[in-house]
């Protein structure tokens, strides 16, 4: 059941947080929504502008209207990821997007407050939600790059939310994007995090760049022919808490990614004649299924289905 993203933001606040997994093709689709069902969880489904010009975003609108119906014990919210102005509004145009999330954080402050309201009042026109971002998180993920983040600034930010009327906002916490992400020490910066719940109480907040690259996927990745020395992410023990000051998004594309990566590296090498690419897609399904699972019971996300139904009655 796709539902708004403001009512899966109302159920989970400061109980848990949300998983919103970007999402590129079948296997990736069909994967997300068995890994959702294993662990009972409310989710959030990202598409990316990259994902959309991949193939016809009317592809993927058609699959997930499918998985919709194959899996119809599964309630979850469609979501434009860093989206342009013009992609946002043609994602609220379209009337399948619960919400959209329109990226200016590059813009100057007061051009980001100028375009974010723009977006906002014609989303708030059709009941869709907006996420924008104040800030600029890190590195390198698609056409999202950034080659110095800095942490959002909290004055800007309670300005930032009263002139906008966003919905939510993704803040620069010290996460970055795409599979490297750290040079030094990782961390959050949890003191910022938690000056920026106490200055905006009851409103929502999102983490991007938060996938924790798990270092075994890279071993196995590298021992299958890759070169992807020094990758690291967010220590998945930082990420059990942040529901506690406000974050009730949490942004997860890399892992997929390297997932995907390893099960085809790993197909072609041990099987060099094979030529049945639905072989690795299989075992990509069911791998991706149960790192979503997984990565639902660290955030709390995880058995809160029921509390999600009661909400929508």
């Amino acid at each position: 059941m796709i539902v708004t993203t403001e009512k899966l933001f109302e159920a989970a606040y400061g109980r848990y947080s949300i998983g919103a997994y970007n999402i590129n093709n079948l296997e990736q689709i069909v994967g997300l929504f068995r890994g959702n069902q294993q662990s009972n969880a409310p989710f959030i489904l990202q598409i990316s502008r990259g994902a959309r010009k991949y193939t016809d975003k009317r592809f993927l609108e058609g699959m997930i209207r499918s998985a919709d119906q194959v899996f119809p014990d599964t309630i979850f919210a469609v979501h434009l990821d860093h989206g342009d102005e013009e992609s946002c509004h043609d994602c609220i145009d379209s009337g399948f997007y619960s919400s959209v999330m329109i990226d200016a954080s590059k813009e100057t402050f007061e051009k980001n407050i100028e375009i974010t309201k723009r977006v906002v009042q014609h989303a708030h026109e059709k009941g869709i939600c907006v996420e924008a971002e104040l800030g600029q998180i890190g590195g390198v993920e698609e056409d999202v790059e950034g080659d110095s983040a800095f942490l959002t600034n909290v004055d800007e930010a309670t300005e930032f939310v009263k002139q906008t009327g966003c919905d939510s906002l993704a803040v620069a916490v010290g996460t970055s994007h795409g599979a490297y992400k750290f040079a030094g020490a990782q961390k959050i910066y949890f003191d910022r995090l938690k000056e920026l719940h106490e200055a905006l109480p009851k409103f929502s907040l999102v983490m991007h760049g938060s996938s924790s690259v798990p270092q075994s996927e890279v071993k196995r990745i590298n021992e299958a022919g890759g070169k992807l020395d020094g990758a690291r992410g967010v220590d998945e023990e930082q990420l059990r808490d942040v529901h506690k000051y406000g974050v009730v998004k949490i942004n997860i594309d890399t892992d997929g990614r390297l997932i995907w990566t390893r099960v085809h590296r790993e197909y072609f090498r041990d099987d060099p004649k094979g030529i049945d690419f639905r072989d690795p897609g299989k075992t990509y399904i069911q791998a991706y299924a149960d790192f979503i699972a997984a990565k639902n019971a660290v955030f709390g996300s995880a058995n809160q289905l029921e509390g999600v139904r009661a909400l929508l009655k």
